[in-house]
């Protein structure tokens, strides 16, 4: 399954698999709550899951998705190699972390790899391993940001938040009330000691819940 919310990238992607003439397409998702709701009804062997994502981000996804499914194996795709999102990656349980950078080829022996069981990350982030199973250092601005653990509904709205939605929009697209939602800022400003929208959008950009720096460079 593919999970890329550039239309042009995700078909590009799937136009390559499939002419391996191994590898078929059972589903494509354009954000992270899509790639949640089919991972669930169509089980996939593979999910190529972008981390950049609107609605809800990759890694986010990722962690919905083996709560459910502890057994499905899920490999991110990101523009990142820098060790907190590689740390991130690993503490979820993903099996393979490539850089975009990596070419469809190799993308193709990945999926094959990781569909025998075996782990895979791109030669850029796997260097920074002496052995299988290493956890990456984590910096100390990382340590702070996990020193605050969020619920996932509570890392849905504060993405939602930081990508500009409206209270009532966000009460839509989690089919939640907009009381609920208020409370769910409440909580994140108190828990985060932040205190304005801005300030929940820096925080979600330094702690990877949304990538704006991936968003600009495509647009």
């Amino acid at each position: 399954m593919l999970a890329e919310d550039h239309t042009i990238v995700r078909e590009g992607l799937k136009a390559m698999l499939l002419a391996e003439g191994d590898i078929r397409i059972v589903g494509e998702a354009e954000n992270g709550r899509q790639a949640v709701e089919l991972a669930q009804k169509l089980r996939p062997s593979v999910i190529i899951m972008d981390i950049a994502m609107p609605l809800l981000n990759g890694l986010e996804a990722t962690r919905q998705i083996l709560k459910i499914i502890p057994s499905m194996r899920i490999i991110l795709l990101s523009a990142h190699k820098d060790d907190a999102y590689v740390e991130q990656a690993m503490a979820l349980g993903a099996v393979g972390y490539l850089i975009k950078q990596t070419s469809l080829d190799a993308l193709a022996k990945v999926i094959r790899e990781v569909h025998r069981g075996r782990v895979f990350f791109s030669p850029e982030v796997a260097k920074h391993l002496t052995h299988p199973g290493q956890r990456l250092p984590i910096h100390d601005d990382m340590l702070r940001k996990k020193a605050v653990h969020l619920t996932s509904r509570e890392t849905e709205v504060l993405q939602l938040v930081a990508e500009g939605h409206a209270n009532k929009q966000v009460a839509g697209l989690l089919d939640i009330s907009v009381k609920t939602v208020e409370k769910h800022r409440q909580h994140l400003m108190e828990k985060l000691n932040i205190h304005d929208t801005a300030g929940l959008t820096r925080h979600a950009i330094s702690a990877g819940v949304i990538e704006s720096s991936v968003q600009l460079t495509i647009i």
